[in-house]
């Protein structure tokens, strides 16, 4: 009966994915629907904390798009590209990082790939350098950032084990971060130099080489500046209080001194930013709802609701025939469970999906808080496939078709680096656990 129930949940995850969107959510709960009327599974409580938690996030961040903030950062960005180009394949992926650390979210790297790509191509560095770093480190970023529906997942799975944000933290950004730069050094390396690429020579004379267009000068309005400080200052927040639990209010219950959960904390500080942010910074309130973040933000909490939820309740319908089975191998090689993490999240397409999805099983399994912060950037599994959004992106923005997917599909200019940066921070953040925690 497990392995039939198992075929059920992975045949959904697999059409979910081919759906793509809030496909993955909607086949989550018709697969939810077979377990609890079919197999007659207690449906387990729908992840509540953690959609509302996201919902809150890409509200703000939905809202600093409409004002202005996130092309305020697209322009800081380029200046900072332009004015290094040569060092380009090493600071592209600084600025996706640092983009995706602060907006929570990878689709921020939109808007930047393209000038990735101008300024390499000028500068004669080969752009799938650049590009395909750019594209991971805005991947890894997501397990680094406080306000990521990825890192938000996690803190409410480790919260019964006393771990806070600053703990997540510590170890996930360096680990991430040198990770990336490692990567960066071994993409700097790849391919031919661009002026002896065959392909784009051929290109190059058939007179396909794009036409470099006159660019439109940026100013940034006040309230652009304004919204960027002020979603800065909802990031440090949410940074404080997650780390310091004297900063949140409490109150007795049934003679129990309670504190504020994390998640009300975080819900209730970006709504109240995204607030701000409406009233001075003045957005038109419909282009919030409209905008690539706040769509995405919003695919992912539907995709969350239903697949997460199918697989709690599997993982908790099966937990006993599971832990007797591979609790002791796992035990023996947690890393094990770091591939089972970086597998999922190649056909969930979503940390956050795959976090909630898996981790609780981690924790039945007995394995140490800090080792599952550790193995956390191994849910950025999703260049695997070159399907996503980004990875999409990043090939159609580079036309010098260095950036490209192989002949066998998986040979493709994300892989090598995707690969290292992804297990290269589960390794350091492996190291990292024994110090910091």
């Amino acid at each position: 009966m497990f392995w039939i129930q198992f075929v059920i949940v992975l045949a959904c995850i697999f059409i979910g994915a081919r759906l793509g969107g809030v496909g993955l959510g909607v086949m989550g709960g018709v697969g939810l629907a077979i377990l609890v009327f079919v197999f007659h599974l207690q449906p387990t409580t729908a992840p509540i904390d953690v959609m509302l938690m996201i919902l809150a996030v890409v509200t703000a961040a939905g809202t600093l798009q409409a004002s202005g903030g996130m092309d305020y950062l697209v322009y800081i960005a380029e200046k900072a590209l332009r004015k290094n180009p040569k060092r380009i394949t090493f600071i592209a992926p600084i600025v996706t990082y640092v983009f995706t650390l602060c907006a929570g979210t990878g689709h921020v790297a939109y808007s930047v790939l393209p000038v990735i790509a101008e300024v390499s191509r000028e500068s004669g560095v080969r752009p799938e350098r650049p590009m395909s770093i750019a594209v991971i480190a805005s991947q890894q970023a997501i397990t680094a950032s406080p306000i990521s529906a990825a890192t938000v997942a996690l803190l409410a799975l480790l919260t019964n084990f006393k771990i806070n944000l600053l703990d997540i933290l510590l170890i996930s950004i360096p680990s991430t971060f040198i990770a990336c730069m490692i990567a960066a050094f071994v993409s700097s390396k790849m391919g031919k130099e661009l002026n002896e690429d065959p392909e784009y020579l051929r290109r190059l004379e058939e007179g396909l080489a794009p036409i470099k267009k006159d660019k439109k000068v940026f100013k940034a309005t006040k309230q652009a500046k304004f919204s960027v400080v002020l979603f800065l200052i909802a990031a440090v927040l949410v940074v404080l209080l997650g780390s310091f639990e004297a900063l949140r209010p409490g109150w007795m219950v049934a003679g129990t001194f309670t504190r504020m959960t994390m998640p009300m904390a975080i819900e209730i500080v970006m709504l109240t930013i995204a607030a701000l942010m409406m009233i001075f910074c003045k957005p038109n309130v419909d282009s919030i709802v409209s905008g690539s973040v706040f769509k995405a933000g919003a695919t992912a909490v539907v995709a969350i609701f239903g697949i997460a939820w199918m697989g709690d309740t599997f993982f908790q319908g099966n937990l006993k025939l599971i832990s007797g089975s591979i609790s002791d191998l796992v035990t023996t090689a947690p890393w094990l469970f770091a591939i089972a993490l970086f597998a999922l999240s190649i056909l969930l397409y979503s940390q956050a999906a795959t976090v909630r999805t898996l981790m609780p099983l981690g924790i039945a399994l007995g394995i140490h808080p800090a080792l599952l912060i550790a193995m956390f950037p191994a849910v950025n599994g999703y260049f695997f496939i070159p399907n996503y959004p980004t990875v999409v992106a990043a090939i159609n923005f580079d036309q010098t078709w260095t950036t490209r997917i192989g002949k066998y599909i998986l040979n493709h200019s994300f892989m090598v680096p995707g690969l290292i940066a992804t297990f290269g921070a589960v390794a350091i953040g492996i190291l990292l656990s024994f110090v910091v925690l």
